[in-house]
């Protein structure tokens, strides 16, 4: 099993990884998939069905494959060029893909919310299809938006866990277990374990390159959070609060006014900067997803910027330990919130974090191991359910706790020596299981929880 560290953080909007970079990156799939096309198609089709009907509004899934049947890319995603195509393709009813003819493409007609049952293979399915100059479909295509971005054809989707193509890795561990194992047999840590994994597919230029990116993005959209005031989109009014926590916790230092607690709130306005970010629609780092990308990075802010010692050379050690145990995670489990719940986006992302953490303060494979666990057993159980769709309530405050759950599970392990009753894999083992149970309505539909007992106007 190999999911590269950039599988696990990649670059993206907001405001959520399943909903949004998902369908767009499903739209981009399918224009490939028409330029392979012996025939000419005329037009183009879309019904969203599951969680990403349901949700879907508030996390722009209309908009996200719009664009990406327009040719657009959450990599190299421009929000004023997007902007001014949803202008145009509404106007005209046309997109205008590179590599093929002009389509035409209603989105008050051709786009379609589809409310019944979700398609058999995962809650978030969408169906892109290929038109005649009739309007008769000749080409069609099912999309699973699995978590994180990641997104699969329901061909794919059958064949169970996705296959590894690649060459062979050198530390191919596939549970916690062999995780150790192998550390222990090799006498290395996990991130070097990962790193070796990731230089048998990549030159080590371009991993570190592209680790220096994922850093450097995670800590302007920090700055970008902590700099914003106002009212975040989308009809709940919720305001904008990390840069007035910022404010007043900058306004307290050197007076002896804040109680040692208080360093929570720093963690707190980290990781609300980020998903405030993100519920306005801008880049952030999927960690392992978006709803949970502030939970990663408010940790490692909170490290270098509070914990005597830390380097940010040390910040790839943090990420490649944090990638590793997020690809246990969606290899055995998941990092959906349409799958299992919330537990599997913030329960992940924090569990990722205490490992990171815990290995840069000098942590050994057992207790790095240790740390994931802790984190991730007092979130299993947590439901998804945001309130009016949107990724903001109870999102955005859910990742600052995230974020100090990971320093509290990462600070209890490196006071043992790493031996535990439950192991890691045990738990992904139940949140899998959880997941399973939990009703549909707590699985980012907005059917249940706080999404029905919260006023949402």
């Amino acid at each position: 099993m190999f999911l590269s560290v950039f599988d696990m953080f990649k670059l993206g909007i907001g405001p959520s990884s399943s909903h949004t970079m998902g369908p767009m990156v499903a739209g981009a799939r399918f224009l490939d998939l028409l330029r392979r096309q012996p025939f000419q198609v005329a037009g183009l089709r879309a019904s969203l069905h599951g969680s990403l009907a349901f949700t879907g509004v508030g996390h722009a899934t209309d908009r996200a494959t719009i664009l990406g049947l327009a040719g657009f890319t959450p990599s190299d995603y421009d929000a004023e060029k997007a902007e001014a195509a949803l202008e145009r393709i509404r106007s005209e009813r046309l997109v205008t893909p590179e590599g093929l003819p002009p389509l035409r493409f209603d989105p008050a007609r051709d786009l379609v919310f589809d409310y019944g049952p979700p398609l058999p293979g995962h809650a978030n399915g969408l169906i892109l299809r290929g038109t005649d100059p009739q309007g008769d479909v000749i080409v069609e295509e099912t999309y699973y938006s699995v978590g994180g971005g990641f997104v699969l054809t329901a061909a794919e989707l059958a064949q169970g866990k996705a296959t590894d193509d690649g060459p062979p890795v050198p530390y191919p561990f596939d549970t916690a277990a062999a995780m150790l194992r192998m550390a222990h047999e090799s006498g290395l840590s996990i991130a070097q374990m990962k790193r070796a994994n990731e230089l048998s597919r990549i030159e080590a230029s371009h991993l570190d390159a592209g680790l220096r990116r994922i850093w450097d993005v995670m800590v302007a959209c920090i700055d970008r959070g902590l700099a914003a005031d106002g009212i975040l989109p989308g009809g709940l009014k919720v305001k904008r609060r990390a840069a007035g926590i910022h404010r007043s916790l900058l306004a307290e230092r050197g007076f002896n006014l804040s109680a040692p607690h208080t360093i929570n709130d720093w963690m707190s306005a980290y990781a609300m900067a980020v998903n405030e970010e993100n519920a306005a629609g801008g880049q952030v780092v999927t960690a392992p997803t978006n709803g949970a990308a502030g939970v990663v990075p408010a940790t490692i802010r909170y490290w270098l910027d509070h914990v005597p010692g830390a380097s940010v050379r040390q910040v790839p050690e943090f990420l490649l330990t944090a990638a590793a145990v997020g690809g246990l995670i969606k290899y055995n489990a998941s990092i959906s919130g349409a799958e299992c719940g919330c537990q599997a986006e913030v329960g992940s992302a924090s569990a990722m974090a205490a490992a990171g953490l815990c290995a840069v303060l000098g942590g050994t494979p057992m207790q790095v191991e240790n740390a994931a666990e802790i984190a991730l057993e007092h979130h299993l159980g947590m439901t998804c359910d945001p309130v009016r769709g949107l990724v903001q309530v109870p999102c955005i405050e859910r990742n600052g706790l995230g974020a100090i759950k990971a320093v509290s599970a990462a600070s209890l392990s490196l006071r043992g020596d790493g031996t535990h009753l439950v192991p890691l894999d045990a738990a992904i083992e139940t949140m899998r299981q959880t997941g399973r149970d939990m009703h549909e309505k707590y699985k980012e539909t907005s059917l249940g929880g706080l999404a029905v007992n919260v006023p949402n106007c």
